[in-house]
């Protein structure tokens, strides 16, 4: 234990040392403060919205907006105005009844801020000056031309103008009650869980094998492994990179959480972000267990796979196993989440094979259903496989450290294991 705790020890000072690891943290940490403040800080310096641009954002009310409407069918003029003014609250809506071309001129000259030409009821043309991105003027039209021309069907038909505004004023209500898991929600915590741990694994579990190598072809190594346990070596090298992982995450996730609480009015109805920052104790539970037991079965075999390598360009090769393996979890759960049947039978036998069942397991948690105790096999699995991996690619790390060669291969490390047994 002293061995093990001299080396974890080590390793983390060899992080919090590292420029480039505490570069990136605080870069994100950074980026994340701008983006979370920015909404803020344009609010303080524009808080009326003076800077809306006239007739762009129908969603911001301005008492010196215009809209124009011009109809060629005289019919259905009132019913468009009618229908405009209580769409467009925002809008001064006027009858326009000189031409086109004037209704253009006043658009252009800014006395109006938009128009329309009515055609007909089922034709029309929309005029602004400068058309936003935002602007969903048009969209918002054809709708309600929609239904203009609904009651002058029903008119024509023998309905009075009440009864047909009645038949078009009927509001449908509905509620839906989820009696399971909502997915579209848990979807966003599953996929920041997968994302995370995808790019963690893939960064720290190459960097503990180019440390392993690093070391080993300083032929430092030789000494320490036959004055250390290759079992505190190997859990000392892994869990320092695991803990280095978790406090960049709790620094990145930790900083976002504090900004947008901070800012959390400028993002009122955002429900994404919303969804991402009040994820469920329960679930953020199972997050972090599945996400440390698959950091650390990953990063057991990177670090076995560095002992085995001669020089550091044989990491790349040699990890290629090891990264196929991940992405066929990887894959597995992110087609099965795309399918919205999370429950399929490949991710029923992925949920136990402890090289997938930290991502697929987790995945059937959050957006499918699945009883206590297939959760508690699942974890019971994968702590064993965790313990049963780490000694054993302890083992391959003693041996494979005392392996030189221009051809690394894992026949020379299994003899050199067998040879020690």
């Amino acid at each position: 234990m002293k061995q093990f705790s001299k080396i974890l020890k080590f390793e983390l000072k060899g992080y919090f040392k590292n420029k480039v690891f505490i570069g990136i943290t605080l870069f994100l940490v950074v980026l994340i403060a701008v983006g979370t403040f920015i909404p803020s800080l344009i609010s303080m310096i524009k808080p009326d919205g003076s800077d809306s641009t006239p007739g762009t954002d129908p969603t911001t009310p301005t008492a010196d907006k215009t809209m124009l409407i011009l109809s060629k069918d005289e019919s259905i003029t009132s019913v468009v105005k009618e229908y405009f003014t209580a769409a467009f609250p925002s809008y001064n809506v006027r009858i326009f009844d000189t031409g086109v071309d004037e209704l253009k001129e006043e658009v252009m000259s800014g006395n109006a801020d938009c128009g329309f030409v009515i055609d007909s009821s089922t034709s029309f043309t929309y005029y602004v000056n400068n058309l936003s991105l935002y602007d969903t003027n048009a969209a918002s039209a054809g709708a309600l031309m929609q239904e203009v021309y609904r009651i002058n069907e029903m008119i024509k038909n023998g309905l009075t103008p009440e009864e047909a505004a009645e038949i078009m004023s009927v509001s449908i209500t509905s509620n839906t009650e989820t009696l399971g898991k909502n997915q579209i929600t848990n979807f966003i915590y599953t996929y920041v869980m997968i994302l995370a741990l995808y790019t963690v694994i893939l960064m720290y579990g190459q960097m503990v094998a180019t440390n392993v190598a690093t070391e080993k072809s300083s032929r430092a190594m030789e000494l320490l492994v036959t004055s250390a346990d290759p079992v505190s070596m190997m859990f000392g090298k892994v869990v320092s990179s695991c803990l280095a992982g978790l406090m960049q995450l709790t620094a990145i996730f930790g900083s976002a959480i504090i900004f947008y609480n901070i800012n959390k009015a400028s993002f009122e109805g955002n429900q994404i972000l919303d969804s991402i920052f009040n994820i469920p104790p329960q679930l953020l539970v199972f997050m972090l267990v599945f996400f440390i037991l698959g950091f650390l079965i990953y990063a057991f075999l990177y670090g076995a796979i560095g002992s085995m390598a001669s020089k550091l360009e044989d990491i790349n090769t040699l990890v290629l196993p090891v990264t196929f393996l991940f992405l066929i979890a990887f894959f597995i759960v992110i087609f099965s989440m795309g399918s919205s049947n999370v429950d399929n039978i490949l991710m029923k036998v992925a949920s136990y094979v402890p090289f997938t069942s930290p991502m697929a397991m987790f995945t059937r948690i959050a957006m499918g259903s699945v009883a206590w105790y297939e959760i508690m096999i699942s974890i019971i699995i994968l702590i064993g496989s965790v313990i049963g991996v780490g000694i054993l690619c302890a083992k391959i790390y003693r041996a494979g450290v005392l392996l030189y060669g221009n051809s690394p291969k894992f026949s020379s490390v299994v003899k050199a294991l067998l040879k020690k047994s």
